[in-house]
């Protein structure tokens, strides 16, 4: 049994800075220009909605190009238990575990671990169903259960379930 470690993928988030720099400095030069329907001037309502857009790519440029640099494991599962980081850097012993299984969020696999009550409380994890972009979201109906999505990570899912098996398979279910 190998203890796992998921990083966030260089790839993935170095593409997704560059991606939204771009898109930033497209709605900011038609801005400047004032290409063929984009707002005239302040007075114009889509005006906003270019700086909105061209502040959220900024954001999401600021994130992926953290994320690359961020070489500290997001989530390690060795003999101990399950260590969630995400800026969190909480460790989940195997006795506070209940369950764990695979469910699809869209496409993208997403490991669903149940807590006992107690333990979820005092993790604290500090979970919102409105922040898009953290890898630790809850699981709606299931209050003690938090949800880690792979999206960004170098580790799939699956293979995290694939380590939970090796030390724990009683915790998987269906």
């Amino acid at each position: 049994m190998r203890v796992i470690e998921a990083r966030w993928g260089r790839l993935h988030n170095l593409g997704m800075a560059v991606v939204a720099i771009a898109l930033a400095a497209v709605a900011l030069a038609n801005l400047a220009r004032g290409a063929q329907g984009a707002p005239v001037g302040t007075g114009d309502p889509r005006f906003m909605l270019y700086l909105l857009l061209a502040a959220a790519m900024a954001y999401y440029a600021w994130l992926g190009l953290n994320r690359f640099g961020n070489r500290a494991p997001q989530v390690t599962i060795d003999r101990y238990g399950i260590v969630l980081g995400f800026g969190r850097d909480r460790r989940l012993a195997w006795h506070d575990i209940e369950w764990v299984r695979l469910r699809r969020l869209g496409v993208r696999p997403t490991l669903q671990i149940g807590l006992v009550p107690e333990a979820f409380v005092i993790a604290n994890l500090r979970l919102s169903l409105w922040s898009l972009d953290d890898g630790l979201r809850p699981i709606r109906g299931v209050p003690s259960a938090v949800a880690v999505r792979d999206n960004g990570l170098d580790t799939r899912a699956t293979t995290m379930l694939d380590a939970i098996k090796a030390f724990r398979p009683n915790l998987v279910r269906p």
